[in-house]
């Protein structure tokens, strides 16, 4: 019997987080409130975020307790120097806007890596600053500040500010980081792929294929997270990002995300590949050129099969193939009680059932994956526990995101024996 995902996994990441400082992020994303949430979420280690932002750089140098396993500590959760970079600059004759993800392995190298890249633009104004520094550059600073840095693509697909992006990115790892692409060990998804998209790329079977939840606010931290199967320490950590030791990811189903399909929201207009084929990629209302979605722009590049009819196995995870780890797509647990009961996600009923779940099972990632159906029922009761497994088996329903818009993605709705949760 193939081992449960509990038993693949030696720790739990997610490595691109914000903090009270970045443009549009929560004011409550703390350090008190990050480890809080990553303990309900299930997860072992957090990037800290932002760490270019001064006042935030502060806030951590004082509150961070550094490990003998060279990660830092805060209230029960390890944490690793981490940050996101906007560079924004010419190349091959377009403007580039590239998102990247840099950890470092101690703050003193975080602290000289934000004094170099201070040249380049204003680290002050938002925690997810934007520097006139090439991602070919970024990777060579980084390196030059720590050689274990760690430096990746965040959210490699997404139109706008994706390595791999319709709008500004580029058709390979090696035209936008030239003689070091191959320092380039580690690629983050985004939201609206997954691994068996990812896996269509020949380029990305020398990378792990990672995902983290690019959290803006304390609710979507954990919505997708890498599993390692190596120690909880930097140089496992380091050896999980380089040397295959992945267990496996959990994703967004990739519909939910917003730009999965191409369309226009101004103009109320969506297509997915059928319609791409029928009537091209020019907004038929403006007759300008959609934004052409992630699954477009992954089927360009592809040279292999998407994979998209793969389904999940007993323990709810998707194998793509013999040479890469699994993936689960999961629904977030909050969205999944709203569909439920037909309430608002946001809505302090949703809370308390968030809530009496994961004091039971012991956090989401173990309520939505881990947890069997018998731990579920005493305090889901029978319907919330049907669509969490119907969630985790690909029994949902999908209206698909596109140009900034989140998709939807739900369980299946059939009718089931009359239950009623046992704590509201």
């Amino acid at each position: 019997m193939n081992p449960s995902p509990a038993e693949l996994a030696s720790f739990v990441a997610d490595l691109h987080v914000h903090s009270p400082y970045a443009f549009a992020c929560s004011k409550a994303l703390t350090l008190d409130n990050l480890a809080a949430w990553a303990r309900r979420k299930g997860i072992d280690l957090l990037a800290t975020g932002d760490f270019t932002h001064p006042a935030w750089a502060a806030e951590l140098s004082a509150n961070l307790v550094a490990g003998a396993d060279r990660l830092y500590e805060y209230g029960g959760v390890r944490f690793v120097p981490g940050t996101e970079i906007s560079c924004v600059y010419r190349q091959g004759g377009r403007v580039r806007r590239i998102h990247m993800l840099t950890l470092m392995p101690t703050l003193d190298a975080a602290a000289e890596f934000t004094r170099r890249l201070s040249l380049y633009g204003n680290l002050s104004t938002d925690g997810r600053p934007t520097v006139s520094l090439s991602a070919r550059d970024l990777l060579a600073l980084a390196l030059d500040c720590h050689p274990e840095a760690i430096v990746m693509p965040a959210h490699a697909w997404t139109p706008w500010y994706g390595v791999y992006g319709s709008r500004g990115g580029f058709d390979s790892l090696e035209e936008c980081f030239g003689d070091l692409s191959h320092l380039i060990t580690a690629v983050e998804t985004g939201l609206s792929s997954d691994p068996a998209m990812n896996r269509a790329v020949p380029e990305l079977d020398t990378r792990s294929i990672v995902s983290f939840s690019d959290a803006h606010s304390l609710g979507r931290l954990g919505r997708e997270l890498t599993a390692f199967a190596g120690e909880l320490s930097w140089d496992g950590l380091v050896a999980g990002l380089r040397d295959a030791g992945v267990a496996f990811t959990v994703e967004f189903y990739p519909e939910e995300g917003k730009y999965h399909y191409s369309g226009h929201r101004s103009c109320g207009v969506v297509y997915g590949p059928a319609d791409e084929a029928a009537n091209g990629t020019d907004c038929p209302v403006c007759g300008r050129t959609l934004t052409l979605g992630v699954l477009h722009r992954v089927s360009r590049l592809a040279e292999r099969p998407i994979g998209d009819e793969l389904k999940p196995d007993a323990r709810g995870l998707i194998e793509s193939d013999d040479r890469h780890p699994p993936f689960a797509r999961l629904i977030p647990l909050q969205e999944v009680i709203a569909a439920v009961r037909g309430v608002g996600v946001n809505t302090r009923r949703v809370m308390r059932e968030y809530d009496a779940v994961i004091d039971q099972v012991g956090s989401e990632l173990a309520a939505l994956l881990y947890a069997s159906e018998s731990d579920l029922l005493p305090v889901a009761g029978e319907t919330l526990t049907e669509a969490i497994v119907r969630a985790r088996t690909g029994e949902v329903t999908v209206e698909p995101g596109y140009d900034g818009i989140y998709g939807t993605v739900k369980p299946v709705s059939e009718p089931l024996a009359a239950s009623q949760p046992t704590l509201l």
